[in-house]
């Protein structure tokens, strides 16, 4: 029995990467698009221990697949995965008792109840009717359970000449940030607990909490190193479903205050443009400086903080992909240049694996 256990642990499993991975650090393999690797171990739901071309190293669980011709066999675990999220009534509350964006939506609808009134509307990702209950105070309810790509194609099918997209333009906000709570909490906290040196373990931290983007964070307004900036930003009227498998956008921001640069936080704004003539455009801005809602922001770690100073930029990009058969998953690349008054440059690049 112990000889058969060992040669069932010592058996790889053969996988196929999805896209490609940058290794960052002596632990982590690298690989491209279609290449094969054998994983030895699955120490985490994460990362994994494969091997490729006699190079061992963690590889991201996410990025791969044991055979990545069976499309079609993937797309109804993509929906179990993401669908039975909204099986619950958990998600549901919470959407719900997120006062801001409901009443953003409810706004909307009743600002424009004199052109709205007795037309069709179509509500996408209904959840548990609550808009669609607005709309029907007013207008014929058709409901859809769709996400971004559902709706541009639902635009392109159904919404007539002169029709109104809510929301109608969408952007996506950047700013370099402070985390100090979160490094002590999940990096700091291995230097000295209970006089014991356990610093070992924080490549392992790094590894498990820092790979993969903090959703749900709350930045404080103060931890803001510098004003944000929109990245990328989406007309609803034109963008295309194509336009969605990468999306690229740069950034320039001037440190204003000398602190310690962790990494990004990220949120997103939505306008909903007036049906009513001279009517005011509504916003819902899901950043620190507004009503919390149960969105709140992204939080993409560095692997390493760096001090800057007042009067220091930070510039570069930041490329959103899809993930070639995860379509419900993509990859954030984040590309950033520190220009000191030291005249010193230190420059960084790192993705990360997203999905929720």
């Amino acid at each position: 029995m112990q000889a058969e256990k060992e040669e069932e642990e010592a058996s790889p499993e053969e996988y196929v990467a999805l896209c490609d991975f940058t290794a960052r650090g002596s632990e982590q393999l690298g690989f491209s698009t279609g290449d094969k690797l054998l994983v030895h171990a699955k120490p985490s739901a994460d990362w994994w221990w494969a091997e490729l071309q006699g190079v061992i190293g963690y590889a991201p669980a996410s990025y791969l697949r044991q055979d990545a011709a069976e499309d079609e066999d993937e797309d109804p675990w993509q929906d179990d995965e993401y669908f039975g999220s909204y099986g619950t009534l958990r998600l549901h509350l919470e959407m719900l008792s997120d006062r801001s964006r409901t009443e953003t939506y409810r706004q909307v609808i009743v600002s424009n109840s004199a052109s709205l009134r007795n037309k069709v509307v179509m509500d996408l990702g209904c959840g548990t009717g609550i808009i669609s209950l607005f709309c029907a105070q007013l207008a014929q309810p058709s409901v859809f359970e769709f996400m971004v790509e559902s709706v541009l194609l639902a635009r392109d099918r159904w919404l007539r000449d002169g029709g109104v997209m809510w929301p109608s333009s969408a952007a996506l906000t950047l700013v370099p940030c402070q985390a100090d709570s979160y490094y002590s909490e999940k990096m700091a906290f291995w230097e000295r607990p209970y006089g014991l040196d356990f610093t070992p373990l924080q490549p392992l931290a790094q590894q498990e909490f820092f790979t993969k983007p903090k959703f749900s964070h709350l930045i404080d307004p103060k931890d803001c190193l510098s004003a944000p900036c929109d990245v990328i930003c989406l007309n609803m009227y034109t963008v295309q479903v194509r336009d969605l498998e990468e999306m690229e956008g740069e950034f320039k921001f001037c440190v204003v205050k000398p602190g310690v640069f962790h990494g990004f936080t990220a949120w997103f704004t939505v306008q909903f443009e007036s049906l009513e003539a001279g009517g005011a455009t509504v916003e819902l801005d899901t950043g620190p400086n507004s009503d919390p809602t149960h969105w709140k922001q992204t939080l993409f770690m560095l692997d390493k903080p760096i001090h800057v100073y007042g009067g220091d930029s930070i510039r570069g990009n930041i490329v959103l992909r899809r993930n070639p058969v995860w379509r419900r998953h993509m990859t954030v690349t984040l590309h950033w240049t520190i220009n000191s008054s030291s005249d010193n440059c230190q420059v960084g690049t790192k993705s990360f694996p997203m999905w929720k």
